[in-house]
Parts: structure tokens; C-alpha cells; sequence
């Protein structure tokens, strides 16, 4: 029995862990409504995942019954959970090993009706499914369809275009980026909502200018999700900044802990520490600067790599760009940008790179090393993963990795 033609034979029991390892597609529409309905907690498992990883993953996560193109079956060695646990959802694994996430069933109501509420979202109105639905952002869209009835056309990562009618989009950047230069008209959405780390000015100025909307997000998966559109709360969501710039979020969307059976590692208060520093400003607006554990103490200043990142993306010879600190004797740690050449045969020089920031930001901002590479290791949501940098070329000229007074 294959896992498409075998959906609406799931024998499911209360409490059932059902882990699915399809391709994303309209299968995940039925096994999602199954296993809502028979109050089973759904377990998404990246089809792309290498064997050794995916093991480790169903390993964490002991599941009840496990779907894949082979079909289902039922897992003798799984172990059942609380019917009112909903999803289980493993973290992006950005700086380490992913952690599998409890969502109840109230909080992926909240968050649903939240987003559908803020959007102006009717019933009829369509989703395109072209996230990866082994991560929260691409699970709500099929949660959309399945709890606010939303229609769904499931699509490749890279097809945007917005012939086909459907109103609503998750997106992330990169994919946005890519296909602006592919020429596609994305003015036809009538939202494109984008997750996965936030949006630079640059691309907000080239979606403005092919008319085309997009409200930024931001959240985690132990947020449900994101809960914060283009700097402020969705409905029933609070902001706080706690101790040391930390962001801190509120609200019926929160998780309720982890399959290993810890906590939720929430404030004694009931708040959750997103590890992100950020900003309200006068009108209650979020502003987020960046990992905390990302921050860069150069000489005694701080330094966000989000903020020297966008500068770095608007020098002409820069494609895309990446930064991170290393520990110098002298400054406590420098700045290193990692840059994807537009032109690998000519590319921008450590001088000419520190001169533009310099003029944008602040001489100290500036990078002190420069290193040459070809890509940029990210998560499956295009995210950086700055545990991977530091690979690449030095810039071989004369004076490219030189550190010097600001």
C-alpha cells in the first residue's frame, strides 16, 4: 500500500506519534487531517534527510507509526503521547543537533487563526505549499488547509509564479531573491509571507517595486511559528525584552515542551527566551538585531552580523555574504565576512569591502578578513549556518586579511 493511495486506511489510535517521510505533496493534506482527527500528534521527517540523520531523528522522536513512499506501517518500539500534543516538530538544527518540539492542539489553533485573521484570509482564499514540510513554516500552510479549510497547491521551492490564482504564499528569501532574477512576476500574490530569518532592505526595495506585497515574520518553532508580522504581535501574542536585549514572547502559541521529556524552558513567569536580541521602538514594533550567541565584541563595540550583512549585499560586487567573529588577540574578536563574488574572476578587495561599510555603518563595523567561497552553508530554510563558516579563500592580494585600527 503506498503512502498516497494507504492515507484514508490509517488506523489511528489516541496518542498515536505518526512520523511522515514523504516528498511534500497532496498525501501530507490527508495524513494531516487523519491524524488530527483521531487526536495523534504528527511527526514531520525531512525526505532529504541522509539515513544516519533521519535513524537519529525517528530514534528522538519514537513514533507509533511511520509513513514513507513504502507506504505505513506501525512501530512496535514507539511510544505514544498525550492526545492533546498536536505536532512534534524538530528545530531547524541551525547551530546543533535539532530538538523535537510539542505543540498542543490550542496552540496550532491559535496560531492559525491568528495568521488567517491578521491576513484578512477567507475560507477560499489559496495557499501555495512550497516550503519543506519537515519545519514549522511549511506545516502551517498544510494546518491552513486542514483547520481553516484554505485551499492548497503544492509547488516546487522554485515555482512562484503566481499565474495559477492562489492569493497566499510562505516563502523564505532566497526564494524571493532568486525569482526576482528569474523574472517572475510576484506582484499576483496578494501576500507573500516570509519567514526564515528576516528580510534586508534591499529586497524589500525589489519586491516594492514589482509590486509585490510580503509581510515579514518572525517567530520559532517553539513559538508555533511565526507570531510577529512586519514587527508587531498577532492577536493574543505579547513582546517583551527581557535581561541582556533578550526577545520574549507570550501567548497561547507556545510550546508545551520536548519529546525527551524535558520542559518547555520557559521564565519562571511563563515567558519563552528566543535567544535573539531586539528592540521595541516607540510604537510597540519589534526590531530583531540577531542571535545573541551571534554578537560580535570587537574593541570594545558591538557588532550585529545582520547589520553588515545587508551592507555587504549592497556593494555591486558582492552576490551574497555571510557574517561571523573570530577571536584576535588585539581587538577580543574581529570581523570576518564570508562573500560569494559576483564575479569570481574579479573580486571585491578586503579594502574596498571595509571602505563601504565603513561609509554605511561605522568604521569598526567594517570586516578585518576577508574569505573568497563559492556558497554559503545554510538550513533547508536558507538560513546561515554560522557553525559552518570559515571555510573558503583568503583574499590572496596584498593586505586582504590584514587587521588594522579602525
Amino acid at each position: 500500500m503506498s503512502a498516497a493511495t494507504g492515507t484514508a486506511g490509517l488506523r489511528l489510535r489516541r496518542g498515536d506519534v505518526v512520523a511522515v517521510a514523504l516528498p511534500p505533496g497532496e498525501a501530507w493534506l490527508g495524513i494531516a487531517s487523519a491524524t488530527w482527527a483521531a487526536e495523534a500528534s504528527l511527526l514531520p521527517v525531512d525526505h532529504r534527510l541522509p539515513a544516519p540523520a533521519a535513524q537519529s531523528l525517528l530514534a528522538d522522536g519514537r513514533p507509533t507509526v511511520l509513513v514513507s513512499p513504502e507506504g505505513w506501517k506501525r512501530v512496535r518500539s514507539g511510544r505514544l503521547e498525550d492526545p492533546e500534543v498536536a505536532l512534534i516538530v524538530p528545530t531547524s538544527g541551525s547551530s546543533g543537533r535539532p530538538r523535537l518540539v510539542e505543540l498542543g492542539r490550542g496552540a496550532v489553533q491559535a496560531a492559525v487563526s491568528a495568521s488567517l485573521r491578521a491576513l484578512a484570509a477567507g475560507t477560499g482564499d489559496g495557499w501555495v505549499s512550497c516550503l519543506p514540510l519537515a519545519h514549522i513554516g511549511g506545516l502551517l500552510v498544510v494546518l491552513r488547509g486542514v483547520l481553516g479549510g484554505a485551499p492548497l497547491l503544492f509547488r516546487g521551492p522554485a515555482e512562484l509564479d503566481p499565474a495559477a490564482g492562489f492569493p497566499f504564499v510562505s516563502v523564505v528569501p532566497t526564494q524571493l531573491s532568486r525569482s526576482l532574477d528569474a523574472g517572475i512576476d510576484l506582484g499576483g500574490y496578494r501576500t507573500l509571507l516570509v519567514g526564515g530569518g528576516g528580510m534586508d532592505a534591499a529586497l524589500r526595495s525589489r519586491l516594492a517595486a514589482a509590486g509585490a506585497p510580503s509581510v515579514v515574520t518572525y517567530g520559532l518553532t517553539q513559538s508555533c511559528g511565526g507570531v510577529v508580522y512586519d514587527g508587531l504581535p498577532l492577536p493574543g501574542v505579547s513582546v517583551r525584552i527581557g535581561e541582556g536585549g533578550e526577545i520574549q514572547l507570550g501567548g497561547p502559541t507556545l510550546l508545551r515542551g520536548y519529546r525527551d521529556g524535558s520542559g518547555a524552558g520557559l521564565t519562571a513567569d511563563g515567558w519563552l527566551p528566543t535567544g535573539d536580541a531586539g528592540r521595541l521602538d516607540g510604537d510597540g514594533r519589534l526590531h530583531v538585531q540577531g542571535r545573541l550567541d551571534d554578537l560580535i565584541v570587537t574593541g570594545g563595540e558591538n557588532v550585529w552580523p545582520g547589520d553588515v550583512e545587508a551592507a555587504l549585499r549592497s556593494h555591486p560586487s558582492v552576490a551574497d555574504c555571510a557574517v561571523f567573529g573570530r577571536p584576535d588577540p588585539s581587538w577580543g574578536q574581529r570581523v570576518v565576512a564570508a562573500v560569494i563574488p559576483r564575479d569570481r574572476g574579479a573580486p571585491p578587495t578586503l579594502e574596498a569591502l571595509r571602505a563601504h561599510v565603513g561609509a554605511l555603518l561605522g568604521r569598526h563595523q567594517a570586516p578585518r578578513e576577508l574569505l573568497l567561497v563559492d556558497s554559503l552553508p545554510r538550513t533547508a530554510l536558507g538560513k546561515v549556518r554560522r557553525a559552518g563558516l570559515g571555510g573558503g579563500d583568503r583574499d590572496p592580494r596584498p593586505g586582504s586579511s590584514m587587521m588594522e585600527g579602525s
